[in-house]
């Protein structure tokens, strides 16, 4: 397989910001890979697929230490945002058949299935180590959560896993979708029934354009459930590139021109799009509005490997204003997200 080699360099330039700083203080202290969450899981992920596109075993031999070294630590809060990390273990075990991973991964899966809250009808609950979010569904959860399900279930056969899998993509469409637009709704409540402050927020929706070309990926079944989520996910598509911006960029507010350009959101609808021409998913004539937004985040991208114009930490708003206040500052998410994003370029 060729390789990108200046791609890689840049990606290379990108993870090292995190895998190089954990032992930084102050300002940025957080942009490290010493810790058992959801943005090193999306840089653990990306790191994995680098290995499997290059078969740099230095790759690998990364992913081998770093699990070694959390797994020897007590066992974290478990909330949806801590299972991230899991779904690389399992890409792990299926590359070294490493039967020390097993019960963790087992572990995972058993409180996903068994002991994570849900909302009425069966949903995963956007639970995190602060808040519980009561009756309340988010578009992060099908990636931090749901595709670890559905890896797990296919790598070990285990079926309950994988129908569980499908019907958490199915249930969030049909609440966080907007039927007109095709855009997603940041999160939804069955505790009065609303959709919050009706936000089509930028990284929301970033996470079901790249969460969806996994899920289809990985459970590689034609059948009724996948073509849904293609179809759901082709809307999406066809709507996001319609508020593109002409730098490549996309505002935190899809909709609302006057909100800031997001880089984070950016790459993962990038990542989406490049993947889902790559997989047959959409036509090639989508391939343009991939490169534009990959181009804009490479633009973003300093000389140390610094991604900037990233959103910092959103939570659920009742208001439209509560998005465009979010301050901007690079984050370990910001840097795993462009990783990602360039593992469809190398």
């Amino acid at each position: 397989m060729s390789v990108n080699v200046e791609m890689l360099e840049l990606a290379d330039k990108v993870i090292g910001m995190l895998i190089n700083n954990d032992k930084r203080e102050g300002l940025y202290d957080h942009l490290h890979m010493d810790n058992w969450e959801w943005p090193t899981g999306v840089a653990l992920y990306s790191m994995y697929k680098v290995y499997k596109k290059t078969n740099d075993k230095k790759y690998l031999d990364y992913l081998i230490n770093w699990y070694d070294v959390q797994l020897a630590k007590p066992i974290p809060h478990k909330n949806v945002n801590t299972v991230c990390p899991a779904l690389t273990m399992v890409c792990l075990y299926e590359e070294t058949k490493n039967e020390k991973y097993v019960p963790y991964i087992n572990m995972w899966a058993d409180w996903v299935m068994n002991e994570m809250p849900r909302t009425q009808y069966g949903g995963m609950q956007h639970m995190t180590v602060l808040n519980r979010h009561y009756e309340q569904l988010w578009d992060d959860t099908l990636f931090m959560t749901v595709l670890f399900l559905l890896k797990a279930g296919k790598v070990f056969g285990r079926e309950g896993y994988v129908e569980e899998a499908k019907y958490q993509f199915l249930f969030h469409i049909k609440y966080l979708q907007d039927r007109k637009t095709g855009l997603f709704y940041h999160g939804w409540t069955f505790d009065g029934r609303h959709n919050f402050a009706g936000a089509f927020w930028a990284r929301g929706n970033s996470w079901f354009t790249s969460g969806a070309v996994e899920f289809l990926e990985i459970y590689g079944v034609d059948d009724a459930v996948s073509r849904f989520v293609k179809t759901s996910w082709v809307d999406q598509v066809k709507e996001l590139i319609k508020y593109q911006g002409e730098n490549g960029l996309f505002n935190t507010l899809v909709d609302i021109e006057e909100t800031y350009y997001e880089t984070s959101a950016t790459a993962g609808i990038a990542y989406g799009i490049l993947k889902g021409v790559r997989l047959g998913l959409i036509g090639e004539e989508y391939l343009e509005y991939g490169r534009k937004a990959a181009h804009a985040v490479i633009s973003k991208i300093d000389e140390n490997g610094m991604v900037h114009g990233v959103s910092y930490g959103t939570g659920m708003g009742k208001d439209l204003e509560h998005y465009k206040k979010i301050p901007i500052a690079p984050t370990a998410y910001g840097q795993g997200l462009t990783f990602l994003m360039l593992t469809e370029l190398i």
